[in-house]
């Protein structure tokens, strides 16, 4: 059985615009609007065999590229420090907050 890689509706994100017009079509298909192979072949006339056929062949591209550029790979390293960037300033926040509010005890406690 055919079954979807997740990783490559990711990089069609990145990528798609390199690909034919019906490569970028039948991916758009099968990973954006979830149509069957058997849809998509009914949509645009061809075998299941060929939609099969375009969407491995548009994968293998779509990961050719990444393998060159990277660009997904970075987006989600950038990601990860944007969250983990978020996190530290949070917690900073919370510190100041705390250390307002201590300095707030310190003086109500020595009026």
């Amino acid at each position: 059985m055919f079954e979807k890689d997740m990783k490559i509706g990711f990089l069609l994100d990145f990528y798609g615009e390199v690909l034919s017009e019906r490569k970028r079509l039948v991916m758009d298909y099968y990973y954006n609007d979830d149509l069957s192979l058997g849809e998509i072949a009914e949509e645009i006339g061809i075998s299941r065999q060929g939609v099969r056929d375009l969407i491995k062949k548009a994968g293998e591209e779509l990961c050719f590229y990444e393998e060159k550029l990277k660009m997904a790979e970075r987006f989600g390293k950038i990601q990860e420090q944007a969250s983990e960037l978020i996190t530290l300033l949070e917690r900073a926040d919370a510190e100041k907050n705390i250390c307002d509010k201590a300095k707030e005890l310190a003086r109500i406690a020595g009026s």
